[in-house]
């Protein structure tokens, strides 16, 4: 076998133009549930990377037509993210976080932030149950362990409230909405 040392090096790909991106673009959303914002972040980083032959073309542009042909729908991607968030028992403050990283307007975000805020308490139980904190917990924490379960509760999103009844309730005993 060769060492790799000795073989020859891969050709750079061509530049890219504006077909080469609208193909990148096309071939993204085929692959992958996303929102405008990251597709076009994606193709603004494929022009950085490949360079640029012809006309420019902004990446916006090209992940606007994309949403205009009905292959990115930043709403339902809003509510899908979220949904999965908050399968996962991340609060309210992850699921915003994670939306606004992914380039989703204030308006595809807020309904799915408010109904992680609703459900605060079920999915922080979820999270619990999966890290078997509080109420699913074999016994009682000492004070250290109570800390570093209180931490993966606010990492994971959640209002200090919340986290502190999640790992205040005895193991067995499930709390309740006040």
């Amino acid at each position: 076998m060769t060492p790799p040392s000795a073989r020859t090096p891969r050709r750079a790909p061509p530049p890219l133009d504006a077909a080469a991106l609208e193909r990148l673009a096309l071939r993204y959303v085929e692959r992958f549930a996303t929102s405008r914002g990251k597709l076009a972040d994606y193709l603004a980083r494929k022009v950085r990377e490949r360079g640029w032959d012809g006309v420019p073309v902004d990446p916006r542009e090209v992940a606007q037509r994309m949403a205009d042909a009905g292959y990115v729908d930043d709403r339902s991607f809003a509510e899908q993210k979220g949904a999965a968030l908050a399968r996962r028992g991340y609060g309210a403050r992850r699921v915003a976080e994670t939306l606004r990283a992914a380039g989703l307007d204030e308006e595809d975000r807020a309904p799915v932030v408010e109904e992680a805020r609703t459900a605060a308490l079920d999915s922080a139980l979820r999270l619990a149950r999966r890290k078997r904190i509080g109420p699913f917990a074999s016994q009682r924490p000492d004070p250290r362990e109570r800390e570093r379960h209180l931490a993966a509760l606010l990492r994971a999103g959640h209002d200090s409230t919340t986290a502190r009844r999640v790992v205040d309730s005895a193991p067995g005993e499930i709390p309740i909405l006040d």
